[in-house]
């Protein structure tokens, strides 16, 4: 998919665009500064986030980049004095980007795909682990590298990285912070595709047309069942087998769900 960047301010900003209803098109646009991250930008990507639940013609979104790159990481100089009084980037009662629970802050409930190139250090490697799916391009290279700059990592990292690697190959890459090409984000399963760069974007956008084509409310509670199970334990997530069942049972989409099947044909679903 070909888009035209449009014009950031000097600080950066997000971009937003609606594609085919119902995907929300979600863009890091600091191309000129390699997507650095300044305050403006984290507050304007919650807000992103928080269109994407609020409104109820979206189903999915996708997170990506203009420029060659997905991002180099903070622009230290601009965030340090928010680092150093421990103030967050985002105002609180949005969706937070990270998707860990912050207090104060909503968790996303539909679905995120990233879609990321060139450098992605950091923030960006956060960002993609706090997304769903992952098409990472084969030209990428990542670092966690905030030991570097005496920096904890805040964003996920130190969550994620060992719960979908393993400890040591988390520790490798968070404690070395050493560059890792996209081969070693697969066999480490921070990403889920890799694919040459021109395509990532048009791959990205196909996985989240077809979670556009299933039915809303039975993806938001398939999601929401996986990460209680990672996050509660398995019992938690089993507990709401029955109810969460019967609620979708009642819907609109679960009747057109059984007339397509019966009618051998693509379910037409509302969300309703």
């Amino acid at each position: 998919m070909d888009i035209q960047t449009p014009a950031p301010p000097p600080e950066g900003c997000i971009s937003c665009e609606v594609v085919d209803t119902h995907i929300l098109l979600i863009g890091i646009n600091r191309p000129a500064k390699r997507n650095g991250w300044t305050p403006r930008m984290f507050r304007e990507l919650a807000e992103a986030y928080t269109r994407l639940d609020d409104e109820p013609d979206l189903r999915v979104g996708v997170l990506h980049a203009f420029g060659d790159h997905f991002t180099a990481g903070l622009d230290l100089p601009q965030v340090v004095e928010h680092l150093r009084r421990g103030e967050k980037l985002a105002p609180m009662g949005l969706v937070e980007p990270h998707d860990f629970g912050l207090p104060g802050y909503r968790r996303r409930t539909k679905p995120m795909v990233a879609a990321v190139k060139g450098i992605c250090y950091t923030v960006g490697i956060e960002l993609m682990l706090g997304a769903d799916i992952t098409v990472a391009a084969d030209d990428c290279r990542f670092s966690q590298m905030e030991v570097q700059r005496c920096i904890l990592p805040t964003g996920g990292a130190t969550l994620r990285m060992p719960e979908r690697a393993g400890v040591g190959n988390a520790l490798l890459h968070l404690l070395t912070a050493d560059e890792f090409d996209a081969a070693e984000a697969y066999r480490c399963n921070f990403v889920q595709k890799v694919v040459p760069a021109a395509e990532v974007l048009d791959v990205a956008l196909g996985i989240a047309r077809r979670i556009a084509a299933q039915a809303p409310q039975a993806v938001v509670a398939t999601r929401l069942n996986v990460l209680k199970a990672i996050e509660l334990g398995q019992a938690a997530a089993v507990a709401d087998f029955g109810p969460v069942q019967q609620r979708l049972q009642t819907t609109e989409d679960a009747a057109e769900g059984v007339r397509a099947f019966v009618e051998r044909r693509p379910a037409r679903f509302t969300g309703r």
